[in-house]
């Protein structure tokens, strides 16, 4: 175990988060599993390479008290991987004209400051793995179509790829690399109920908001975005794309990957970004202006 690789990996319970933790562990690596205080815990299973640590990441007590742990349990060893994997979605719904904006802010304290509040916390682990250790950001595929009704989930993912970004320049003297992932729509516990969770966005907004925008956008928000979400990827095949990048040398500043989104990275080659846009409008079926 003193030789093995070590790892960090937020909302880490379940869904993609709990898979990687145990692909990684089964593949030598002590993996430390980020959970929120007193979550369900089976899907992690019983492979002694997986140490469980309570973790809110809304929470500055919450992240120093994992960080801690964590540094105490490896001693005088650098933490390999962080991978930022917490997060949520169906908060802050709605037209950006109807958001209601405690719930938009507090998505943005688990996707965006949450990433941040780790980040902060778990780098100087990092930087002792220095040039080998690396941090993994998740952030969306939906900064690429950015859907509609979803604006706090989109803005909050453009903020984690800011946050990539920045680090990928202030580590690069010290020879980390950093990443985000830009997954589409993944089968997991998130996407479960989608026709439910769609309907959703307009039971939370007033009438007046709703009276503008559901002719436009209902048949988008609940039929459009539902299909989708029902053909995605299953999460198998995203998190094996994910851990192969550890086989990389070189990271880039992003990876999109599903089979959904892939080939949004051709299309933003060959289009201009205004084209791109209204290619990817009439896919999902938002009406255009015709005055």
């Amino acid at each position: 175990m003193t030789d093995s690789k070590t790892a960090f990996i937020t909302g880490a319970a379940m869904g993609m988060g709990a898979m990687k933790a145990r692909k990684l562990a089964k593949r030598g690596w002590l993996v430390f599993a980020g959970v929120l205080p007193g979550a369900d815990t089976s899907e992690l299973g019983t492979d002694s390479n997986i140490v469980i640590v309570e973790q809110d990441v809304t929470s500055e007590k919450s992240v120093l008290k994992s960080a801690e742990i964590v540094s105490k349990h490896l001693k005088d060893r650098p933490l390999n991987l962080l991978i930022n994997n917490a997060g949520i979605a169906n908060k802050g719904t709605g037209p950006i004209e109807g958001i209601d904006m405690k719930e938009a802010k507090f998505l943005f304290e688990v996707n965006t400051f949450g990433s941040m509040r780790v980040v902060q916390a778990f780098l100087p682990m990092i930087r002792k793995g220095a040039p080998h250790s690396r941090i993994i950001n998740f952030a969306s595929g939906a900064v690429r179509a950015n859907p509609v009704c979803s604006g706090s989930y989109n803005m909050s993912k453009w903020a984690v790829e800011g946050l990539t970004c920045t680090l990928r320049n202030e580590l690069a003297p010290l020879g980390i690399q950093v990443t985000s992932i830009e997954p589409g729509a993944v089968k997991t516990h998130m996407t479960a109920n989608a026709k439910e969770t769609t309907k959703d966005i307009w039971t939370n907004i007033s009438n007046t908001v709703k009276s503008v925008y559901q002719p436009f956008l209902l048949e988008t928000t609940t039929t459009k975005m539902v299909e989708q979400i029902s053909k995605g990827n299953d999460p198998d095949y995203v998190t094996e794309e994910v851990l192969a990048l550890l086989d990389k040398k070189k990271w880039k500043p992003r990876y999109l990957v599903g089979k959904d989104v892939k080939p949004m990275k051709v299309m933003l080659g060959i289009m201009s970004e205004s084209l791109f846009e209204k290619t990817i409008q009439k896919a999902v079926g938002i009406p255009q202006y015709k005055g």
